[in-house]
């Protein structure tokens, strides 16, 4: 059965898309207003998370954010890769190289949070 591409999930899609950083399901709800309702915005990210449409990264805040994938799919959505936030302008960014954790044999690895915490190379030409 074919998923519907409604006006509301084009709506995310495209300001998922748009922006450069990761965004919680919070930033979407200020940037959409009352276009799109708050459980409406979680359960088509969570969608997209299944469609290997986005990623979701588990801030130090405790709350999730959302990143548009590229190169991936249903069948392959892996990201091992670092995310890393700026405590100044609380931008959380993808970073482009991949971790190749080794794990002991007979471990086989599912997800990898890499979170790191500290100033954007725009906010800290000011120090």
């Amino acid at each position: 059965m074919a998923k519907r591409n409604t006006i509301t999930k084009q709506l995310i899609l495209d300001s998922l898309k748009n922006s450069k950083t990761a965004v919680s399901q919070e930033i979407l709800q200020k940037e959409l207003g009352e276009a799109v309702d708050r459980a409406t915005i979680y359960r088509v990210l969570n969608s997209f998370c299944e469609d290997g449409i986005v990623h979701k990264i588990l801030g130090d805040d405790g709350k999730f954010y959302f990143a548009f994938c590229i190169n991936c799919s249903e069948k392959k959505h892996q990201h091992n890769h670092f995310h890393f936030k700026c405590l100044t302008c609380g931008k959380i960014e993808c970073l482009p190289n991949e971790v190749d954790v080794k794990l002991p044999e007979g471990y086989q690895s599912v997800t990898f949070n890499g979170f790191i915490s500290g100033y954007c190379k725009d906010c800290s030409k000011s120090f």
